[in-house]
């Protein structure tokens, strides 16, 4: 089960936790991909995995400040830190106090417990999905290919939506509209063992390429999951993949299948709490 991938993806960092991390270890302990890994992650704990080991040292320095063990200039090198300067900065920025503060009990420290990934069976908020089968769409857009190494996808595919905006992409992208698909799509392909992805930004469209201008993406028949989001953006999609991820996979007897994964978006305003969504996932 993929709970159980997780949790020894999370151990395998807690043992590591003073090394040299390397995503593409700690995914290959999870037996995913690094993107997948690093969404899922994401998903289900609200934080990034380095965020996450940057916490638990940070944690672990404070306990050993406080105990009176070590000094700050050992801690620092322990923790993987250059210099007690950019050590201590770290430390101020998680516990809002210096290590010296710290080792004198002046103030609260705020302490990261080791993660243990569990998940919800409840069900208290229903879920509106169907399963269907559909077969090959055709994309039409502009991709990018985006590193996952230290989260930087999730940094660059909000920029990529602001850019296409601004620039005027998304307005024709939506005038070539052939309403196979309604409204634009953000789709997620996965490169290789996962390091990268190609992140697209389209619309459905059957006909030939209007111009050099865009690039058309095929996505296979498949069996798809389609979840309904309402609600505004982007609080409402990330609150519904949790759901899928910590309580619908584990409970409906699918699995995730081969292929990208996509979320659409209808028109309307992100910004309304009545504005309705869609993340469609392969299954099977």
């Amino acid at each position: 089960m993929w709970i159980d991938s997780m949790q020894r993806a999370v151990d395998y960092m807690e043992k590591h936790l003073l090394e040299g991390l390397r995503i593409e270890d700690v995914a290959k302990e999870a037996h995913m991909s690094v993107y997948h890994f690093q969404h899922l992650f994401r998903i289900l704990t609200d934080t990034s995995v380095m965020d996450y080991c940057r916490r638990r040292r940070m944690t672990l320095a404070a306990g050993e400040l406080m105990a009176g063990r070590r000094k700050v200039l050992d801690l620092a090198y322990k923790y993987g830190y250059d210099s007690p300067e950019s050590f201590s900065k770290a430390f101020r920025k998680q516990h809002g106090m210096s290590p010296r503060d710290a080792r004198n009990y002046n103030g609260s420290l705020v302490f990261y417990n080791r993660l243990v990934i569990q998940v919800s069976l409840k069900g208290v908020e229903p879920m509106k999905y169907q399963i269907m089968e559909k077969e090959a769409i055709r994309i039409m857009g502009r991709k990018e290919r985006i590193s996952c190494k230290e989260g930087e996808n999730l940094k660059i595919i909000p920029q990529m939506w602001r850019q296409f905006n601004e620039d005027g992409v998304l307005d024709d992208l939506d005038d070539w509209n052939d309403g196979v698909m309604e409204g634009l799509i953000g789709v997620c392909c996965t490169i290789g063992n996962g390091e990268s992805i190609d992140y697209w930004i389209g619309a459905s469209y059957q006909g030939k390429q209007p111009d050099g201008s865009y690039d058309m993406l095929e996505i296979p028949a498949s069996k798809w999951a389609v979840f309904e989001v309402h609600g505004s953006m982007p609080g409402a999609i990330q609150k519904v993949w949790k759901q899928i991820y910590s309580e619908w996979f584990p409970s409906s007897g699918f699995t995730q299948g081969n292929g990208p994964e996509m979320e659409v978006y209808p028109d309307g305003d992100p910004s309304s709490d009545s504005y309705y969504s869609e993340i469609w996932i392969p299954v099977k």
